[in-house]
C-alpha cells in the first residue's frame, strides 16, 4: 500500500487510489511515476512519455521534477493537446505550461511539442503522429476533464479513431473549465479548436497514471467509475486499460457516509462494481 492511501478500489481493470488531500495525491502519483521511470531506465536505453498540461497536475509535476536518480537525457517527451490560434509565445499554450513546470527543470533528451500555430493542421498532425508511432509509449500521465474528457476528446469521443492526433472543436463545458481553472479570464478568450491525441493514442501507453483532484471533478469521477463504458464519458475507457492507476483526493472521489462506503454526496452508494478496500480513515 502506498503511503497516505486511505482507500483502494478496482473497477473493471482500473486501479483507484484515494488520498485525503490533493497534495498527498500528487506526491504519491509523482513518486510512482518516478519509480516506474527508474525501473524502465534500468532495462531500456530510452523511454517515451506523454504528459497532460493542466493546473490539476501541479503537485504531481513538482514531485516528478524534484525526483532524484532519473536520467532525463534518456527520456523522450510528448504532450497530449494544444490550442489552435494562440500566438506562438502565448503563456496559455500547453507547451509553455509543461516547459515551465517540468521540461526546463529536468531537460529531457528529446522534447516534442505540438505546434498550434502551424500553417497546415494536416501536416502538423502527420508530423506528430509520425513521432508518436516511431516506438512504444511507455508512460502516459493524464487527467480527466469536468465533462469526462481525456486530453481534448470531449464527449462523445471515438474509442476506435484511426488517427493518433486530430483537430477537435472544444465544447462549451470544456472551454468553461479553462476559465474555472484560471487559465483564461473569460469564455470568449478560450480558443474554440485544438489538436488532441485521440483515445486510442492515449490508451496505447504501456502504463497510465491519471491524476484527478478537486470537487469540480467529482461528477466526472463518479461517472467514470459507475457508469457504462461508453463514448459519452470518454474517461470510462480507462477501465479497459491493463495498467492504469487513477489517483483522486477526497474532494474528487466523494465523501464517507460514516461506514467507509463511497457515496456521491447525497448518502447513496454510487458503486457496486469492482473490489473495494478501505484503510480505516474515512470511517
Amino acid at each position: 500500500m502506498n503511503r497516505d492511501v486511505i482507500k483502494e478500489q478496482t473497477v473493471d481493470r482500473l486501479q483507484v487510489r484515494v488520498f485525503r488531500t490533493r497534495q498527498e495525491m500528487g506526491e504519491n502519483a509523482g513518486e510512482d511515476a518516478a519509480n516506474r521511470m527508474r525501473e524502465l531506465l534500468r532495462i531500456k536505453p530510452t523511454i517515451r512519455m506523454v504528459f497532460a498540461a493542466a493546473p490539476s497536475q501541479h503537485e504531481f509535476l513538482q514531485v516528478l521534477a524534484d525526483s532524484e536518480g532519473i536520467d532525463w537525457s534518456r527520456v523522450e517527451v510528448f504532450h497530449m493537446d494544444e490550442y489552435l490560434g494562440l500566438p506562438e509565445h502565448s503563456t496559455e499554450r500547453f507547451g509553455h505550461f509543461l516547459t515551465k513546470h517540468l521540461f526546463e527543470k529536468v531537460r529531457p533528451g528529446k522534447v516534442h511539442l505540438i505546434d498550434g500555430s502551424a500553417s497546415s493542421v494536416r501536416e502538423e498532425c502527420e508530423r506528430y503522429a509520425g513521432l508518436l508511432s516511431a516506438a512504444e509509449i511507455d508512460i502516459v500521465c493524464l487527467g480527466i476533464g469536468e465533462n469526462g474528457h481525456l486530453a481534448f476528446n470531449d464527449p462523445p469521443a471515438d474509442f476506435d479513431e484511426s488517427a493518433l492526433i486530430k483537430r477537435v472543436e472544444l465544447d462549451e463545458a470544456c472551454r468553461r473549465q479553462q476559465v474555472n481553472d484560471g487559465c483564461f479570464p473569460s469564455l470568449d478568450e478560450v480558443p474554440t479548436h485544438a489538436l488532441s491525441l485521440t483515445i486510442p493514442a492515449l490508451m496505447s501507453g504501456a502504463s497510465l497514471l491519471c491524476i484527478v483532484p478537486g470537487p469540480r471533478k467529482r461528477a466526472a469521477v463518479a461517472r467514470t467509475l459507475t457508469g457504462e463504458i461508453a463514448e459519452d464519458c470518454p474517461a470510462t475507457a480507462l477501465r479497459r486499460h491493463p495498467s492504469c492507476i487513477l489517483y483522486v483526493d477526497e474532494d474528487s472521489y466523494g465523501v464517507g457516509d460514516g461506514n467507509g462506503e463511497y457515496t456521491n454526496g447525497d448518502g447513496e452508494d454510487s458503486y457496486g462494481v469492482g473490489e473495494e478496500q478501505s484503510h480505516g480513515v474515512i470511517e
